[in-house]
């Protein structure tokens, strides 16, 4: 395995499934098939990352028909059920998590049986979720506060369950691994919705590995303080770029489902990123799941012009006023038509005209295929971005994390005229970019921008599925 370029690999994957025309490999078994055949005439690989490919290619493929539970069934030779799998049965796995409730307790029913539920509906071995003796992390250290909590670092010793032993039919361990916990506040005032949204979190990462892992939850015996352990129709409620992750490959993870927010967070108060706030959320309404679309548009600018958006204002009632009446992000010159009109329809403020996730997930994807077939060609430069004498560098800027507001007497939402916005701009929009220009433009190609808000879109739309 010395001999494999994991960066190669990922990267062949990632094409593979970018290259697929969604209007002939319309099922998962041909897409599978079809990736299988890019792998093997991609000349950039050595026969060994070839297999190693095909390999992760198929343990996607069988993970995939358990999860969407789809495709051609066995017949499990221990419980004589059906099941997806190969490496494993479903049911074999819950049986076996059940027979062991009797061996651990948080001594607190609530979570015991969020654990349990969890547990009983677990979809396979790499996805459990567990209650962790506080005793079994070592090395805890204090790392940084996000935005209602505390985060450490730690060495979870025996590590997450890893793999199913067919033969003895019992779980298996990966080894040591290191986690992060993240201080869950308040939680003795919890009420109702915190457990839903714990709930929400823990069956959506149990199912989903694009979604930031959460292992499952524990107890710091010394103050009684619970944490999260980090490695399906949901709404976010607070999706934003902080809570976006990629790897080294690309691909996108989404973190912070559920526990959005303090749990004592008061009434007819809102919690998120404001920029990121749909504006029919900010006067009060409950999120939506067309409030995580204008959410995406603002995913959608930040990844356009390299910055967050209403990045020179503060987070205060004039910045909700504004985002109510319909003020917007100016688009970066040089952002591709098709691109820049979608991301308009996704920040509507009527939330009736912007495009359900999967509307937004085809147009997203044709427009990657199309700069993907493209990629062979030489790039266009982004020389054409309008700077301003007075700019402000990004490495001045402090990113701004999640908080509380409560605001009173805002308008309904509503678009604003182009005359309103072109005197927005005009007189106070303040324009930053990256010191290098080079960096900025190899950053902020149009292929490089399609295909990271179809990553973000895929892992959505595969949690609402």
């Amino acid at each position: 395995m010395s001999d494999i370029c994991k960066e190669l690999v990922y990267t062949a994957i990632n094409r593979a499934y970018a290259l697929i025309d969604q209007s002939i490999y319309n099922n998962q078994h041909k897409q599978y098939e079809f990736k299988k055949q890019i792998i093997l005439v991609d000349d950039s690989l050595t026969e060994n990352e070839k297999s190693e490919a095909i390999r992760l290619l198929t343990r996607l493929y069988d993970m995939d028909k358990v999860f969407l539970n789809e495709g051609t069934k066995r017949i499990c030779e221990n419980c004589n059920k059906e099941c997806l799998a190969t490496l494993f049965c479903e049911h074999c796995v819950r049986n076996y998590l059940k027979a062991n409730f009797l061996n651990w307790t948080s001594r607190n029913d609530d979570i015991d049986n969020l654990v349990q539920e969890c547990q009983l509906k677990t979809l396979g071995p790499s996805y459990i979720i567990e209650w962790i003796p506080y005793n079994n992390f070592q090395n805890i250290k204090y790392l940084t506060k996000g935005g209602c909590s505390e985060i450490y670092t730690a060495t979870w010793i025996n590590g997450r369950y890893d793999k199913w032993d067919s033969k003895e039919q019992r779980l298996e361990r990966r080894g040591r691994q290191n986690v992060v916990l993240k201080r869950l506040e308040n939680v003795e005032n919890a009420n109702q919705n915190w457990f839903e949204e714990t709930k929400s979190h823990l069956t959506i990462s149990s199912k989903w590995g694009e979604v930031v892992r959460c292992h499952g939850l524990t107890q710091d015996p010394s103050n009684g303080t619970l944490l999260r352990v980090h490695n399906e129709n949901a709404i976010h409620r607070d999706l934003h770029s902080g809570n976006i992750l990629f790897n080294f490959n690309g691909m996108a993870s989404i973190s912070d489902f559920g526990f959005c927010g303090p749990t004592d967070k008061p009434l007819k108060s809102i919690y998120g990123n404001l920029p990121y706030i749909a504006p029919e959320v900010i006067i009060g309404k409950e999120p939506t799941f067309k409030s995580d679309i204008y959410s995406i548009a603002m995913l959608m600018w930040e990844i356009s012009s390299g910055q967050p958006p209403f990045i020179n204002y503060e987070h205060n009632y004039d910045l909700a006023m504004k985002i109510v009446n319909g003020i917007r992000p100016k688009i970066v010159p040089g952002t591709p038509l098709e691109y820049k009109n979608l991301m308009k329809q996704c920040w509507d403020a009527d939330p009736s005209k912007r495009p359900v996730i999967k509307t937004l997930r085809n147009k997203i994807r044709n427009l990657n295929y199309f700069y993907q077939s493209k990629s062979n060609q030489p790039e266009e430069n982004n020389n054409n971005l309008e700077t301003n004498n007075n700019i402000n560098s990004l490495k001045n800027y402090t990113y701004s994390t999640s908080k509380v507001y409560q605001f009173e007497n805002l308008s309904g939402p509503r678009n604003a005229t182009e005359e309103e916005l072109e005197e927005f701009y005009s007189k106070s929009y303040n324009f930053c970019i990256p010191d290098n220009i080079d960096d900025f433009d190899k950053l902020n190609n149009q292929k490089n921008r399609t295909s990271r808000i179809s990553s973000i879109i895929k892992e959505i739309i595969k949690m609402n599925e």
